[in-house]
């Protein structure tokens, strides 16, 4: 009988505004948000205390604050959400043939690069008015933790920014859906004729002019760490911020660098570009396609999970 009553006392869009004021840690914004008036929003906040029992978030000469209360809510409160919002979007059938929805899948551009082609064709033959719309994804700098490098792709599925990741990391939290697509090796792409396919020695690559992809510019990769540890070192005479450039300023210079072996096998021939083995052990990472558990419940996300990362790997 209890629960039957604090039921009955609570509305669904209190819940709506405690997630729109985390987010926002300010009413006007709020307010905004939730098409509402300030005073409206104010009103709803205080029964959202009394319902909660506590203040939940307190202004501050910054803006709005959340308790340690309302920290400790977020999570449950986003899953109870998400799960209402799955059993709403789920109230028709899903027909892929017939479904016009769009979703948002993010991954960094060398990985997307691998699994988008397969993708589309797929969905062309079978749900030709679905949308995708792709995010580029980065890990935080300077972070050796794969699960914290990640946190924001963590962050931006449970706020619904987007409905899928792909990222190199087997460091899942449990209330996400992971499923393994590929694991990703390296190779050494150049130009056609370039003077190291020659002489592909250790000594001789560590005489090339490198360059690596780093979006914040950082020139120390994780080839650098390798090397460190065999007493060699190298000169990074070039920076880029995507795979996919990197191709392209490959294709017109005599620099070397160390690019995912897959992208390279689909992408480089159209750059005239071409790769070699490394002569030194480059690392393995393992691309996972993630979602929230709670999310999962939606039919159409489910069957584009399923189509992305296939039971049977199907990459090649």
């Amino acid at each position: 009988m209890l629960n039957r009553i604090d039921l009955s006392r609570a509305d669904l869009n209190l819940l709506v505004l405690f997630e729109i004021m985390h987010d926002e840690r300010h009413v006007g914004r709020a307010a905004e948000k939730l098409n509402l008036t300030p005073s409206a929003v104010s009103h709803g906040l205080g029964r959202l205390r009394r319902l909660l029992n506590d203040p939940l978030f307190l202004r501050t000469p910054k803006g709005v604050v959340p308790t340690a209360r309302a920290m400790e809510l977020a999570s449950p409160i986003a899953d109870v959400l998400a799960r209402v919002r799955s059993v709403i979007s789920t109230a028709e059938p899903f027909d892929p043939a017939n479904s016009t929805r769009r979703l948002t899948i993010g991954a960094p551009d060398g990985v997307a690069a691998v699994f988008l082609p397969p993708l589309l064709a797929e969905l062309g033959r079978t749900a030709p008015g679905i949308d995708i719309g792709v995010r580029q994804l980065l890990p935080a700098p300077g972070e050796t933790s794969p699960e914290r490098a990640w946190r924001s792709a963590f962050a931006d599925l449970e706020a619904g920014a987007m409905d899928i990741a792909v990222i190199p990391s087997g460091h899942i939290p449990t209330r996400f859906h992971a499923r393994s697509l590929y694991n990703e090796d390296f190779v050494l792409a150049m130009q056609a004729g370039h003077p190291f396919a020659d002489d592909p020695t250790l000594e001789h690559y560590c005489e090339m002019k490198h360059l690596v992809v780093s979006f914040t510019g950082d020139p120390h990769g994780f080839v650098d760490e390798v090397l460190a540890t065999q007493g060699y070192s190298r000169r990074i005479a070039l920076t880029v911020p995507s795979f996919m450039f990197a191709l392209a300023v490959l294709a017109d210079t005599d620099l070397i660098s160390a690019l995912p072996k897959r992208f390279v096998a689909r992408h480089a021939a159209r750059f005239g570009v071409v790769s070699l083995e490394a002569p030194l052990p480059l690392t393995t990472f393992q691309l996972n396609a993630i979602a929230p558990r709670a999310a999962m419940m939606d039919a159409g996300l489910a069957w584009i999970f399923d189509l992305l990362a296939p039971r049977h790997e199907c990459w090649g």
